[in-house]
């Protein structure tokens, strides 16, 4: 019965890390973007960067900037002292994207 799991296990861990659906906030909005640098390595490696910098809450927020670039600026222009406080850490984060992912 062992020997039988393992490979069952194998699959379903092959399954499980190579779902599209698995992938996440930034990574999914990242493949819906319509240029050409947005390739699935890209992508995926801009997420494994904000899986570090940012938290899941700092990630929703910044997948909606590739919907709606506008949001980006405002936000950054905020006066109110929690969107001051994202935008140093997207900055952060976008500044390592480009080194690490590019």
């Amino acid at each position: 019965m062992k020997t039988t799991m393992k490979p069952i296990a194998a699959i379903v861990a092959l399954l499980v890390c190579t779902n599209p659906l698995s992938a996440g906030v930034i990574e999914r909005a990242c493949n819906k973007m319509d240029r050409k640098a947005a390739t699935r390595s890209t992508c995926s490696c801009v997420q494994q960067v904000a899986n570090q910098k940012l938290s899941y809450t700092d990630q929703r927020k910044a997948a909606k900037f590739f919907k709606e670039p506008h949001l980006a600026q405002v936000i950054r222009q905020s006066d109110n002292a929690a969107n001051e406080k994202f935008w140093l850490r997207y900055k952060a984060f976008g500044t390592t994207a480009g080194q690490v992912c590019s």
